[in-house]
């Protein structure tokens, strides 16, 4: 046999298959797990931020409520209305602060302990004497003088300060929130 019949019985040169892109190293799967965690964990900080959001947005509503209810009040009884206030301010202050530290005890906070734990836990610069001793005497007293104004714009500035992260701020407070939004949104 010559070479020419030896190279025509040859079969003629065959290219390999393209390389599948289906299934992927296992590189790309590491890959992608970890981008699968990564946006679990965005989601879930982005759901809780929206979760304190709301519940200082709720906070927030119904200390002004009370604001309200003050300035629609009659100014005949403006001792009266004063008095409610801070018992309405006080009490959500403390709805404020059972749902952001539930572990703090603040329940059964009362007097100087209650007025030391709010300006522990959030932004009290602008807590005047005056508005500390309405917070610890409020409800006992008869009469109250105090600066309705400058008490809203502190109580404003606390939940603030809790919610957005101003001062000091529960390290883990998505535990907590679940159960917030209906918390706060009963009436007092």
């Amino acid at each position: 046999m010559d070479s020419e019949e030896l190279l025509a019985q040859l079969a003629d040169i065959h290219l390999p298959e393209p390389v599948s892109y289906w299934p992927p190293a296992i590189g790309w799967w590491i890959l992608a797990a970890i981008a699968l965690v990564l946006l679990a964990i965005l989601l879930r900080k982005f759901a809780s931020r929206a979760r304190q959001q709301k519940i200082c947005r709720y906070a927030l509503a119904e200390l002004q409520r009370c604001y309200d209810s003050y300035s629609q009040a009659d100014p005949a009884n403006i001792d009266q209305s004063k008095l409610d206030y801070v018992n309405q301010f006080n009490t959500v202050i403390r709805r404020v602060a059972l749902v952001h530290y539930p572990q703090a005890d603040a329940a059964s906070l009362d007097g100087a302990s209650w007025v030391d734990f709010i300006r522990q836990k959030g932004e009290s610069s602008l807590m005047t004497d005056d508005i500390a001793t309405a917070l610890q005497y409020g409800r006992f007293q008869t009469k109250c003088d105090v600066d309705v104004d400058a008490m809203q714009s502190f109580g404003q500035q606390w939940i603030e300060s809790l919610y957005k992260g101003d001062k000091k701020v529960n390290d883990d407070p998505s535990d907590e929130t679940a159960s917030a939004a209906q918390g706060l949104s009963s009436d007092a």
